[in-house]
């Protein structure tokens, strides 16, 4: 039986010790993600994922795609706090970035996708974002584009054109979009000019106030080695009845227990990666933190009811802009044309 998140926070939030770049709390991002054994990363399919991931034609209306939510020639997210779909629905939480993502522990705010495959089935069909009636229809769409018959078949062998082949070509092209070699994975590997004075004073902060207890590992993310279908989730707030909690609304969504209508999963979400935080303001499940200085003071409070000083949180804020990394190129793909009628036939 998982023990309440609220319990891990407080045992792990007791370690107080000096920081060092040495010790086992902190290390590098990979240079590259993993990737599962049924579906290993190749060229074939990183092509084919990356034209799917740009394709507006995977929405009822031909007007949404991946890349609208979640723009990698930027920081991933949409910078709305919550997304637009089909027809202007606006969804119900904020779009997390896709940069990292390789290395969440579940997929979802909530979760709810244990793998980036099974994530990327789920936009399709959501009547806000996608809007298509269900998967068939979704990759029928494809089936119908003369175009992308030759990039499954590199990718994937002969009459392949499948919403799992689909969805396993984008999740290997997502599994390129990493950010390693910041000035904090240069520290960490034994540059000691990588980061500024300011910056090993937040990384010093950041751990003595207690945030490597849910923010560890190389995505700062929690741990990734978790039971088959359970993510690393953590509940927010942890100490209620702050004023924070009502200007910020943060228990209007209760989390986990949309998907599994369990009490014991109220307010739990799955913890978010820290690295390129510059790039994806605004913060937190429902969007409502414009600025990261204020996101650190929020966290620190319900998380673990401890009020920082200015100069706390500017140190940390400084150490957490240490965590962004470079992004690889992109350029855009060339889509295979559109049939006539296509997009009117569903």
């Amino acid at each position: 039986m998982r023990k309440p998140a609220i319990y891990l926070l407080v045992s792990l939030t007791t370690l107080s010790v000096p920081v060092s770049a040495t010790d086992s709390r902190w290390s590098a991002l990979p240079e590259k993600a993993p990737d599962p054994a049924d579906n290993p990363t190749t060229e074939a399919k990183v092509t084919l994922g990356k034209m799917l991931y740009f394709d507006t034609r995977f929405s009822s209306t031909g007007t949404v795609s991946c890349f609208s939510c979640h723009n990698v020639m930027e920081g991933g997210d949409d910078h709305r706090p919550t997304s637009i779909g089909v027809h202007g629905q606006v969804g119900g939480r904020n779009a997390p970035t896709v940069w990292n993502a390789a290395f969440n522990s579940a997929q979802f705010w909530d979760g709810r996708a244990p793998s980036l495959e099974e994530q990327a089935k789920g936009p399709p069909a959501n009547p806000i974002e996608m809007g298509m009636p269900n998967l068939d229809a979704t990759i029928g769409r494809i089936q119908a584009i003369p175009g992308y018959q030759p990039y499954f078949e590199a990718a994937f062998g002969k009459d392949a054109i499948t919403m799992d082949n689909a969805a396993k070509a984008i999740a290997a092209y997502e599994r390129t979009l990493i950010t390693p070699n910041s000035a904090y994975d240069r520290y960490v590997k034994g540059d000691k000019k990588a980061m500024t004075e300011q910056q090993i004073r937040g990384m010093d902060a950041f751990a003595k106030t207690g945030c490597t207890a849910c923010h560890s590992g190389p995505a700062f993310n929690g741990s990734t080695n978790m039971p088959a279908g359970q993510g690393f989730l953590m509940k927010f707030p942890v100490f209620a009845g702050s004023p924070y909690e009502t200007q910020y609304k943060l228990t209007e969504d209760p989390g986990r227990y949309t998907v599994t209508q369990k009490e014991e999963d109220k307010y739990l979400w799955r913890v978010q990666t820290l690295r390129n935080l510059t790039y994806t303001a605004p913060y937190f499940h429902n969007g409502s933190v414009k600025s990261l200085d204020e996101a650190v003071r929020v966290m620190a409070k319900t998380q673990l009811n401890k009020d920082l000083n200015d100069a706390e949180i500017q140190d940390i804020v400084a150490f957490l802009r240490a965590l962004d990394g470079p992004f690889p190129q992109q350029i855009m793909p060339r889509l295979p044309p559109t049939p006539g009628g296509l997009l009117t036939e569903n």
